[in-house]
């Protein structure tokens, strides 16, 4: 997983992997939880280009009332990176490659 790490805007928020996780565990999906900390599950910590779709997929297969309702938020954009997250990765090496790559620069 890739570590991004936040600017300081005027005090400590919570990182949408670290939200997530707490959600998780509000339902009792302890291993999904410690995955999202990890960063599984984000936009841009994430390895997998798919993680967010995965990651509904993964809570239809609990298939709880709990889990589907995470679910129903999870599609409906509330753990998406925030604007800060985005623009973290923008700054961060990796981010920067990407950009560079798009420009046909190397």
């Amino acid at each position: 997983m890739r570590k991004i790490t936040l600017p300081d805007v005027g005090g400590k928020p919570m990182h949408t992997k670290d939200r997530l996780a707490q959600e998780l565990r509000a339902i009792n999906l302890e291993g999904m939880a410690v995955l999202a900390s990890m960063g599984k599950y984000d936009d841009f910590l994430s390895d997998d280009a798919m993680a967010i779709v995965n990651l509904a997929n993964e809570l239809a297969k609990v298939g709880s009332v709990e889990a589907l309702a995470l679910r129903r938020r999870v599609i409906g954009g509330e753990f998406d990176a925030t604007k800060e997250e985005s623009d973290a990765w923008a700054a961060s090496p990796e981010g920067q490659e990407a950009f560079r790559m798009l420009m046909g620069d190397k």
